[in-house]
């Protein structure tokens, strides 16, 4: 028997078995009372470092998932309560633990610590998305109760875009190995840049992409229920011309938030791990909660007034990690000593928040005057 044929007979045997399957020496599988054999080999070959079986049980973890929220959970089209939001967003911070429980299992402790902490930072720094996700919503007053349509679709769009810029960044990183260094100078910048100068707030009304749509394309201001697209007279032509809602222009909105978010978090998970299975898994995982917390998160994103620098701060510190590590002669930094640093930080910068930011604390938050509702 090859090593290969060994290896997928270690992995599938008990569950084989459990089956009702029986595991030939040749590592093919027998049906139960049936001659014929079902060759799965390829299910131990090598795709982006990992074997296929590990990338399809991921994707169809994720595939089950969606659709159990949408096909389940929200079949139809109705606000979600802050107590709803909170019980949803436990439960997908509790399957990406979980997950990370599975690679560590297969892949090591390294692995999972890295996964960990890529998770953790890609979770706090999707937080900062959702005050921008509310000020999309409140622009084109889009109905809470739509509000997880666009959310739910939106994640689609999420999972194809990030699949390929990590794609992208791990054949630089593998190809150039210097790519890693620009992405942690990227990260020292960006951190620097958070702490000085800070962000001014999103003028959607001026946005180009807004702008441009407007221009090429029919939009129409109003709003029909849940559709994206509505036919209607054309007011100059008077034929029935196709028009997009302010649902579709929110959604267009969305992705085009993440596209720039992902330009920091991308780097940032990059600069923990090149592993793509870890940097990609920990980024789906940490993404797909955080579209159920919306909901109670929106309300109350002011109390996290010093969420922003703490995020600064971990992205100073996971881009400085790389050079650190080459000044110490270290093939990697600790992912154990990451972690914990990384923890700390963030932790910090909750807590501090939510003590200054008491209801007895006078704060002017910037989300005050943001409706999230949009009605």
């Amino acid at each position: 028997m090859t090593a290969c044929g060994e290896a997928l007979t270690n992995v599938r045997a008990p569950l084989a078995r459990a089956a009702g399957f029986l595991v030939m020496s040749n590592g093919s599988l027998h049906a139960a009372g049936e001659g014929s054999p079902m060759d799965f080999a390829f299910l131990v070959i090598d795709w982006l470092g990992k074997p296929v079986w590990m990338w399809l049980g991921f994707l169809t973890v994720v595939v089950a998932l969606l659709v159990f929220d949408l096909g389940v959970l929200h079949r139809e089209n109705r606000e979600i309560e802050v107590r709803e939001s909170l019980v949803l967003s436990s439960m997908y911070i509790a399957l990406g633990l979980a997950f990370g429980g599975f690679v560590w299992w297969q892949l090591g402790s390294e692995s999972g610590l890295n996964y960990l902490t890529g998770f953790v930072v890609e979770k706090t720094l999707a937080l900062d998305n959702v005050f921008v996700i509310a000020l999309i919503f409140s622009f084109f007053a889009v109905p809470r109760k739509y509000q997880h349509r666009v959310l739910f679709w939106g994640i689609l769009g999420v999972i194809v875009l990030r699949a390929i810029m990590i794609g992208l960044g791990a054949t630089l990183v593998s190809q150039f190995s210097w790519v890693l260094y620009v992405f942690a100078a990227f990260l020292i910048i960006t951190g620097i840049k958070m702490l000085w100068i800070g962000e001014k707030e999103p003028d959607i009304g001026n946005n180009p992409i807004v702008g441009f749509l407007r221009r090429r394309f029919n939009v129409t201001d109003q709003h029909h229920g849940e559709a994206f697209f509505v036919r209607k007279a054309n007011p100059v032509t008077g034929q029935l011309t196709w028009f997009m809602t302010p649902l579709f222009m929110a959604l267009v909105m969305v992705e085009i938030a993440d596209v720039i978010f992902a330009v920091d978090s991308v780097p940032a998970i990059f600069a923990i791990t090149t592993d793509p299975f870890i940097v990609y898994t920990s980024n789906i995982f940490a993404i797909l909660g955080l579209r159920a917390l919306y909901f109670a998160l929106a309300a109350m994103i002011h109390r996290f007034r010093y969420l922003k620098p703490a995020l600064a701060i971990v992205l100073i510190f996971i881009g400085s990690k790389i050079f650190v590590a080459d000044l110490l002669g270290l093939e990697k930094f600790p992912a154990t000593l990451s972690l914990s640093i990384t923890f700390a930080i963030i932790g910090s910068g909750v807590v501090w928040s939510l003590i200054k930011t008491r209801p007895t604390a006078p704060f002017a938050g910037k989300m005050k005057n943001v409706q999230i509702d949009g009605e």
